[in-house]
């Protein structure tokens, strides 16, 4: 379990910071971030954002301890490293009870400091760009947010798409009150502008499938996935977009076998594959690839002989 708590003792009456400064050797700017996340407590009672002293005594700190699990990193910078991650792994964890994410392998290599500067959903493989400090992190995580970093994904998608698509359907994120799945994506005129550009690559008659290239000139939530639906091209083993409510649900609630979501999406995981990416950092130009075999894997999942 990465998040863990940790028995601290203070042997006299300070300010709450600098006792996290003094005992963990951080700065102030983080000791104050961890309390105000209410990692500190004393005798069940938390320490609020605003606390000032603290008393003498023994304190309850949690804190992150990462896991490995043996997963590295596919390429490796003194600023940042790529991690090339496989369907099913969330990224970052999603409460101090999630057991392990990849965060876990990036600060277990490179330190507290290391941190990811993009998402990728965790039905998604593929590769995570992470900054190996703290100036880095807001030198990448800035450079996505002004499109300095160019991603390219290749899905797996139904039917045969013959020529490229230049998708720009405004998507709106909402809890839907009519619907029990807990937050959909969808294409709606009051949405946010959203743009996608679809080039095919390769079509497989066998199984009426198409791999395609997805540049999303945006960033939003399931927006190459909400696109591909909408064209009526769903991306292979989307448990949500192209499924009615009663098995997104179910799937959501984790009650959906491997065999079913087989039967139901005609993959036993999500076809879409981050796979390249590139920018210039310090001046150098970087053009990072996945190693990964897409298709092999597409097929297996499809169960494909």
């Amino acid at each position: 379990m990465p998040f863990i708590t940790k028995k601290l003792h203070a042997p006299e009456r300070q300010k709450a910071f600098r006792f996290l400064m003094q005992e963990l050797g951080i700065t102030q700017s983080e000791a104050q971030r961890l309390i105000a996340k209410g990692r500190l407590s004393q005798n069940g009672i938390v320490m609020s954002n605003n606390a000032g002293y603290i008393e003498e005594g023994d304190f309850d700190f949690i804190c992150f301890e990462p896991v490995t699990l043996g997963l590295v990193p596919t390429f490796v910078e003194e600023e940042f490293a790529v991690y090339d991650k496989p369907s099913g792994l969330l990224v970052h964890p999603q409460n101090r009870h999630t057991p392990y994410s990849l965060n876990d392998e990036i600060k277990h290599r490179f330190g507290h400091e290391a941190n990811i500067t993009h998402r990728i959903d965790q039905e998604t493989s593929g590769l995570v760009l992470a900054a190996r400090n703290k100036l880095s992190e807001r030198t990448l995580k800035m450079m996505f947010e002004e499109r300095q970093i160019t991603k390219k994904y290749i899905a797996m998608v139904k039917g045969h798409l013959k020529e490229p698509l230049d998708i720009q359907e405004p998507l709106l994120r909402r809890e839907d009150a009519s619907s029990i799945v807990r937050m959909i994506v969808r294409v709606h005129p009051e949405g946010k502008p959203s743009r996608t550009f679809i080039k095919p690559l390769e079509y497989f008659p066998d199984t009426d499938t198409t791999l395609v290239e997805a540049s999303p000139y945006t960033g939003r939530q399931h927006q190459i996935r909400v696109h591909l639906f909408h064209v009526e091209h769903p991306i292979i083993g989307d448990p949500i977009y192209g499924q009615d409510e009663e098995n997104a649900v179910r799937f959501l609630d984790r009650e959906m076998s491997v065999e079913e979501r087989l039967n139901n999406t005609g993959a036993s995981r999500l076809l879409l594959h981050a796979h390249s990416l590139e920018f210039i950092y310090n001046d150098i130009v970087y053009h990072v690839v996945s190693k990964e075999d897409f298709i092999a894997q597409c097929f297996d999942a499809m169960k494909v002989k």
